[in-house]
């Protein structure tokens, strides 16, 4: 964390800078990088190719004297069976775990994920990092997450804050729920 003074008319202002490593990860082509694309860059594409080991990016956000840096790390689907994980795991202070719902294979392997994920990385006071469930793809199906207090209890069960639709796709009027700005500060960084 940084704090920058500014000085403007005799009067001080105090801006906070934070950067946070926020971990994206999920099965393989589940979407990960299409939705960091869309957050950060606000751009939607059908072509795309796998990610192999790690790609990063970065989004500011401005929030009244704070700036918030989140450093995206999107980590390839495969990954979980590597023993990379530990490495692109180190010092992140939340995760996104992302399934594509239209594959219900991809939702049953959150629960692996999220164990990887608990197995080899925990906070200085002994406590997983912040974790929220992307059920990506809503708008080619909802079967799998139709019963919003079965998945409030998945979430409650398995660790995770709680779990967002996702959609990237520009036939949908929406974003990634995640866009909004809300979401960081109901992360406990």
């Amino acid at each position: 964390m940084t704090n920058h003074s500014s000085h403007s008319n005799g009067m001080q202002s105090l801006r906070t800078e934070h950067l946070y490593k926020v971990l994206v990860i999920g099965d393989l082509g589940v979407g990960k990088t299409s939705i960091i694309r869309r957050y950060v860059h606000q751009t939607y594409s059908t072509n795309y190719r796998a990610t192999i080991g790690v790609d990063f990016a970065l989004k500011v956000l401005n929030w009244d004297s704070e700036t918030v840096r989140l450093q995206l790390w999107d980590i390839a689907g495969q990954e979980r069976f590597g023993n990379m994980t530990r490495v692109y795991y180190r010092e992140a202070m939340g995760a996104f775990i992302v399934f594509d719902v239209t594959r219900p294979t991809t939702f049953e392997a959150v629960i692996k994920w999220k164990e990887d994920l608990d197995s080899k990385l925990m906070l200085t006071n002994g406590q997983s990092i912040a974790t929220v469930l992307l059920a990506n793809k809503c708008d080619q199906g909802k079967e799998l997450i139709n019963n919003s207090i079965k998945m409030n209890q998945f979430c409650k069960d398995h660790g995770f804050l709680g779990w967002f639709e996702t959609t990237i796709s520009t036939s949908v009027k929406r974003q990634t729920s995640w866009s909004s700005t809300s979401w960081p500060q109901r992360m406990t960084f």
